[in-house]
């Protein structure tokens, strides 16, 4: 069996993510067997547990160490010990034992390298004077929001942040910054997300702001349909189809943004408003930049599938001087795409793209295809589109960051 146990010191309270780093190099071929599934406990100094849970230790690229799927624990200061045991023991299936090269040059075996634990804060609290809790915004929900564009309807998800409510501090006539966002039912809550993650965007731009990291925002969540690749994709992938993105552009500009402004304290000019998604949404979140700068001054590609239609869009990718946004691209080093985002960065420095000033591009270090990646990198896409100030002028014309 394979076990592990580490220690670990939290310094601040808060809701984080807990991931395994390792190598596991067993035969692709077998990569329904020789996938680790495991136990994972998280025990307090007094060995009580606190939170538990299965986490995957799929197959790795040869050589390469990278980060299991997360269990999500709310962990006060202090010191915590991780076991890690077998939930399924993959090792000790017959199919694979009896597979001459189930573990490659190690034999008939599926073992894995632990390299050792990280923790990714989703909604750590921030200190705050006397111990007070951190104020909470509130969720608005619309119902039924039809598109003319697209002849359907869908939910909208609206959060004011918790200064939008307050008069205590001035802020009744106080207007705010907007972001858009694609699948608006992973944002949120975890009962209404695809995969039951959520984004947890709300705790993260309520805690930043309370740091004085970002300015408060309002964001808006656009829920997804059934027609969900269509709508965030342009024409056409040989197998998926799509081509309906300038349609649902169309949507957004003419029919939510304006109901959006008529309806609350918003920052309506393009610097004031930024979209952002993940996978297919970064597709989109791009392709609405470029169609229209006008009303994007920034956008969010998160875990971009820069391979629809054949890496089309590294080929197209826009020149800065065309499009004057300011750009956060990002993506995960364990399998998520990110040869294709490392490509588009390229295409984007070689068409005058600047690190640092009109771009900023992350790659998270074992970083998966999923909303817990995204959540726990998501504060880097905020703080900056949203810093304390605001931006300078975009230049006409980015040091690369990792995590």
């Amino acid at each position: 069996a394979d076990t592990f146990r580490a220690s670990l010191a939290v310094q601040q309270a808060g809701t984080w993510q807990v991931q395994v780093r390792y190598r596991n190099n067993a035969h692709q071929v077998n990569l329904g067997i020789t996938g680790g599934v495991k136990w994972m406990k998280v025990l307090d100094a007094a060995g009580s547990i606190v939170a538990q849970g299965v986490v995957q230790l799929p197959h790795s690229p040869a050589g390469d160490t990278v980060y299991s799927t997360p269990l999500a624990a709310r962990l006060e200061a202090g010191t915590f010990a991780i076991e890690l045991a077998d939930f399924i023991n993959m090792s000790s299936l017959q199919s694979n034992a009896t597979y001459a090269d189930a573990g490659g040059k190690a034999g008939a075996m599926n073992r894995f390298d632990i390299h050792g634990i990280r923790l990714l804060a989703t909604a750590a609290p921030a200190a705050s004077p006397m111990g007070a809790p951190l104020a909470k915004g509130r969720l608005e929900i619309v119902d039924g929001f039809a598109s003319p564009q697209l002849a359907n309807e869908r939910k909208l998800r609206i959060w004011l942040p918790a200064g939008y409510d307050s008069s205590a501090r001035g802020n009744a006539g106080k207007r705010y910054p907007v972001l858009y966002m694609h699948d608006g039912q992973n944002l949120f809550d975890a009962r209404t997300a695809a995969y039951g993650t959520e984004w947890n965007i709300d705790e993260v731009a309520g805690r930043l702001a309370a740091q004085g990291d970002m300015r408060e925002i309002i964001v808006v969540g656009v829920d997804n349909t059934p027609e969900r690749i269509a709508e965030y994709t342009p024409c056409c992938d040989p197998r998926a189809g799509g081509g309906k993105v300038a349609a649902y552009g169309r949507f957004l500009v003419d029919t939510v943004k304006p109901y959006v402004d008529a309806h609350y304290r918003t920052l309506p000019d393009r610097a004031n408003t930024a979209v952002m998604g993940s996978s297919l949404g970064g597709v989109a979140s791009l392709v609405l930049a470029q169609q229209h700068p006008d009303v994007f001054g920034q956008a969010g590609i998160v875990s971009g599938s820069f391979w629809w239609n054949s890496g089309t869009l590294v080929a197209t990718a826009p020149q800065a001087a065309a499009m004057p946004v300011r750009l956060y691209v990002d993506a995960g080093t364990g399998m998520d795409g990110i040869e294709g985002t490392r490509a588009f960065r390229q295409a984007l420095l070689q068409r005058g793209w600047r690190e640092g000033a009109n771009l900023l591009y992350v790659e998270d270090t074992g970083g998966m295809h999923n909303e817990q990646a995204w959540a726990g990198r998501v504060h880097r896409a905020l703080r900056w589109m949203f810093p304390p100030t605001r931006p300078a002028a975009q230049p006409r014309g980015g040091s690369k960051a990792t995590q």
